[in-house]
């Protein structure tokens, strides 16, 4: 490794990593929502839905009060983004389709999925026969997903379409009911997209230039966590990737900074607003550690019992830090702060503004507060939302 020719303090860091996620400065509104996508190049997908699903939540946290159909229009309408395999399972803009051959060509190669196939030829032939005359798909359209009760006792149409996907025949361009909408790449994917001519290495490199983009400054683990890439593959690409080696103090591992991140100063108006537990910023635990001073884990498959925080806990941004958790729910018109905890009484203002634009967002008029830790906040709390 290079020698560092740059020391930027824990706190720079910090500041520079909330500006590359668009957390820090004014938001881009003229962008919008697909502006949001192109930045941070992926934005995870869940099933959990409390106030909203994580990636109607993500561009909120950005761009404030966005209206929920423009989020669902600008991921799904027409060719902007597909769904694919990232960090999870995320939405990705269109231009990031030939980055991902070399995972396409990875399935290929291993020849299945967790799931096996009876007969793949056959299988895969009919779901190609289906979309290719009667045009997208949902697996319902194509015969239905669950062979048993289980939800990964699927059928064989479910596996072919799914390996199909994985192998890129098939693309996901948008969801309608929470459920994938399955189409030929070939016919979904504009033309001059449609390849898979960038090697492996090609892709791997373009991954990792994007992963530091997006994440301001990181180690060689938070840039192969961004699409989940292996830490050997960052290694190779490091090299040629643009991003320039930098020592950030208390961090005990290189770091390396994206250039555009180190040309200005990071400055400007801080976003106060709840996270998505999956949004880019924090969805790596330990580098939200190493960033913030704050441990969060999503608790909605620990049991009732056992949980601390609780089911869908949604960490508060303030002021440039993580200053404390909300587990949200909805109660008719009224936003239920089932439990919250702050890390000091001075921030009852911005956490009330929190819930306010929160509520207001997903169409509540009304905060009730159940659990707070501390239970001194309540009275400062409830008196900032009356």
């Amino acid at each position: 490794m290079t020698r560092p020719e740059l020391t930027l303090t824990a706190d720079e860091a910090r500041r520079i990593a909330l500006r590359a996620q668009g957390l820090l400065g004014a938001p881009d509104r003229r962008s919008g929502v697909r502006g949001v996508l192109r930045s941070l190049g992926a934005v995870q997908l869940d099933t959990i839905s409390v106030l909203a699903r994580t990636h109607e939540l993500v561009p909120y946290a950005r761009l404030g009060a966005v209206g929920r159909e423009a989020v669902e229009d600008a991921y799904w309408h027409g060719d902007r983004s597909f769904e694919y395999w990232s960090h999870a399972a995320c939405v990705l803009p269109i231009e990031e389709w030939p980055l991902f051959a070399f995972r396409r060509r990875a399935f290929r190669e291993r020849g299945h999925r967790w799931h096996r196939l009876s007969d793949r030829d056959a299988s895969t032939a009919l779901v190609r026969k289906r979309l290719t005359a009667e045009g997208p798909l949902t697996t319902a359209d194509l015969g239905g997903g669950r062979a048993g009760g289980e939800w990964w006792d699927w059928t064989e149409t479910k596996i072919a379409v799914e390996w199909l996907l994985d192998t890129g025949e098939v693309v996901c361009t948008r969801r309608t009911g929470w459920k994938r909408v399955y189409d030929l790449a070939e016919r979904a994917v504009p033309a001059d997209l449609f390849h898979d001519d960038l090697d492996d290495a090609a892709c791997i490199r373009r991954l990792v230039a994007q992963a530091g983009a997006a994440l301001g400054v990181a180690t060689r683990a938070d840039l192969a966590d961004y699409h989940r890439l292996k830490g050997v593959q960052v290694d190779a690409a490091l090299p040629e990737s643009g991003l320039v080696p930098v020592e950030v103090s208390g961090w005990d591992r290189p770091a390396y900074a994206d250039p555009s991140a180190l040309a200005l100063p990071p400055r400007g108006r801080h976003r106060t607003t709840l996270l998505s537990p999956f949004d880019s910023l924090i969805w790596d635990r330990k580098r939200t550690e190493r960033i913030f001073d704050f441990t969060h884990r999503l608790e909605a498959y620990v049991p009732r019992g056992k949980r601390v925080h609780g089911y869908f806990t949604m960490p508060l941004l303030a002021g440039g830090r993580l200053v404390g958790r909300v587990d949200p729910a909805r109660e008719g018109s009224t936003l239920v702060a089932r439990q919250l905890s702050l890390r000091t009484p001075r921030e009852v203002p911005r956490l009330a503004e929190a819930l306010r634009e929160a509520a207001g967002w997903v169409g509540c008029d009304g905060v009730r507060v159940e659990k707070c830790s501390p239970e001194a906040v309540r009275a400062p709390l409830e008196a900032e939302l009356a």
